[in-house]
């Protein structure tokens, strides 16, 4: 295992370079099952979660190729099978299930894991399968399913899901009629996945809205698309500018994809300065206590919350954060206390008071978002910081330590004895 070493109350200004989307690659890759010939992808991000994508695309049969693009070929596609050692690690494997569907007619798929922050079911998937006439058994530990053919129907989420909006509206795309989304999730991404597939001939309409329209066509053409920039990394570095800057320019990024999130950084009194493609933050300044309620874009990011409450922690006044997306998200709060955090746990509320100072100490990762909070605690924090079991770092972060670095932070990854 490994550690990453933190040298705390260190300036950082510059401009930091973010990756492309993790969480718009994934299903894109998955989408490639969809075309016979080859799609190519530029500005995919360098993660552990891409690399588990592309060992799953290969079981099932299909090319891929890696350089400065991965390019993805399913014409050999011949396995419907998703197994638990690939599925184990990654929840959105469960991506594949759509358009396995649509291709090969059946399709058995391990239940999902990923980070430990709540239960995050599959049951709306699996529910509007079913209506588009897909016949599903759950057998240890596997969906299996099946269909004589995919055809469209109305399906009405009963929660906002963003994988469920994804691996139905791939399936739609090559489904006989008309299938309408009701309560689909309206994030980025979704919206990304949407006009690639309508670049590879799919009729597909209200992406961005809560109503999806998807009329299915009899195949589709291959594609070449690049990827739009990570948001939530984005995000991350505007709170670490904001901790310890300087002045950091965070670039790419589209501002109206972080919406809300500046909106609460204002509130805190955090200096911002957007144009269209990046976002400068003009940190050293008193910060602000402020209000959080996590919710499905456009509200504020539930993957943004544990990263603003060590910003919380650090300013003036008490501030409450509400999270309504994941039931088991506040596991961070432990560890940022025992770095000296007044923050009090209620139901699904953290109410945070805030400190002059936090204090370097050895903390333990819980999952990926959890992570990237205690770095940035490690950075504002007087004394060394130590993080363990950052391995949960490297599904969502491409070499953030040399990002850092790249901006002037002390710190270095570390075997961990």
């Amino acid at each position: 295992m490994e550690k990453i070493i933190i040298q705390g109350r260190k300036k950082i200004s510059g401009k930091v370079n973010i990756a492309g989307a993790k969480n718009a690659a994934l299903p894109l890759m998955a989408a490639s099952l969809l075309v016979d010939g080859w799609n190519t992808f530029s500005n995919v991000p360098v993660l552990r979660d891409i690399r588990t994508a592309r060992l799953l695309l290969e079981h099932l049969g299909v090319e891929v190729k890696n350089g400065k693009e991965i390019q993805i070929n399913a014409k050999g596609l011949h396995s419907y099978t998703a197994p638990y050692e690939l599925v184990k690690t990654m929840r959105a494997s469960i991506l594949v299930l759509g358009p396995l569907l649509a291709r090969l007619k059946q399709v058995k798929v391990s239940l999902p894991g990923g980070c430990a922050i709540g239960a995050r079911p599959v049951d709306q998937h699996l529910k509007g399968f079913e209506l588009m006439g897909v016949k599903i058994e759950i057998e240890h530990g596997y969906i299996k399913a099946k269909t004589r053919g995919l055809k469209g129907a109305k399906i009405y989420f009963d929660v906002s899901t963003v994988t469920g909006t994804e691996n139905l509206m791939m399936a739609a795309s090559l489904a006989k009629g008309t299938t309408i989304l009701h309560n689909a999730a309206q994030e980025p991404e979704v919206v990304e996945l949407a006009q690639v597939l309508n670049k590879m001939g799919a009729q597909i309409d209200g992406a961005g809205s809560e109503v999806i329209t998807i009329e299915g066509v009899s195949a589709l053409k291959p594609v070449t698309h690049e990827i739009m920039p990570d948001r939530i990394e984005a995000g991350t570095f505007l709170v670490a500018g904001a901790l310890a800057g300087g002045t950091v320019e965070v670039a790419p990024s589209i501002p109206s994809h972080l919406a809300a999130l500046l909106q609460k950084l204002e509130e805190a009194n955090v200096k911002l300065e957007t144009k269209e493609n990046s976002i400068t933050v003009k940190g050293g300044g008193s910060l602000k206590g402020a209000n959080v309620t996590t919710l499905p874009f456009p509200g504020f990011p539930t993957d943004m919350q544990a990263q603003f409450m060590v910003l919380l922690s650090l300013s003036e006044g008490m501030s409450a954060i509400t999270e309504t997306v994941f039931e088991n998200r506040f596991i961070h709060v432990s560890e940022l206390q025992r770095m000296g955090a007044d923050i009090e746990i209620k139901g699904n509320t953290a109410i945070v008071r805030g400190v002059k100072h936090l204090s370097g100490a050895t903390v333990m990762a819980s999952d990926l978002r959890a992570s990237a909070s205690l770095i940035l605690a490690g950075l504002a924090a007087r004394g060394t910081t130590e993080v363990t079991r950052i391995y949960h770092i490297d599904r969502g972060y491409e070499a953030i330590e040399e990002k850092l670095r790249g901006l002037g932070a002390e710190l270095e990854r570390v075997k961990d004895s």
